[in-house]
């Protein structure tokens, strides 16, 4: 079994999922070549949200969409937001991270990623471009983002554990 990370976020984002609505399936060029056409011209340029799902299909949203609604609130295998370039004739990804505080994903789901955007004939540069750390911090339960090697949570300065621990939604404190 493939690990997956399920939405950790805040509930009142999670209740903004509308049943059956979720981000466009990304199988092909094609497929992004057509998603890509459809966006306002402001919005093709810019990076936009990504989700893979538990059968490693690549879903693609607007930036402006949260991952828990492009992945209509179920689990995936990664996470981030992603920039496309065209070179050649062919679609590549510029950029890509895992950034997503809603799932937080550990940097261990590029091989997802990699095997969802090969799979639909996309190029890509082999590693996240961006990648992020995310801990949970174990005192506050706080989700913190590491810089630097820096492994202290932000808010209230407890160590964060080196390994990937952000699999618990958003409780009260």
């Amino acid at each position: 079994m493939k690990w997956h990370y399920d939405y950790v976020g805040p509930a009142e984002i999670r209740g903004q999922v509308r049943v059956g609505v979720r981000g466009a399936a990304i199988t092909s060029s094609g497929d992004l070549e057509a998603w890509l056409g459809g966006l306002p011209s402001g919005e093709r340029e810019e990076p936009c949200t990504f989700v893979i799902e538990l059968d490693g299909t690549l879903m693609l949203a607007s930036r402006h969409s949260e991952h828990v609604a492009c992945a209509a609130g179920e689990p995936v295998l990664s996470a981030g937001e992603v920039a496309f370039v065209r070179e050649g004739g062919r679609w590549l990804v510029s950029e890509v991270s895992n950034q997503s505080t809603g799932c937080c994903p550990d940097v261990t789901s590029w091989p997802a990623v990699e095997s969802a955007l090969e799979r639909a004939g996309l190029g890509h540069p082999g590693t996240f471009t961006h990648p992020m750390v995310f801990r949970r911090c174990t005192a506050c339960h706080q989700r913190n983002i590491v810089k630097d090697d820096f492994y202290v949570c932000a808010v209230c300065e407890a160590p964060l554990p080196r390994a990937w621990n952000v699999n618990q939604p958003d409780e009260p404190v």
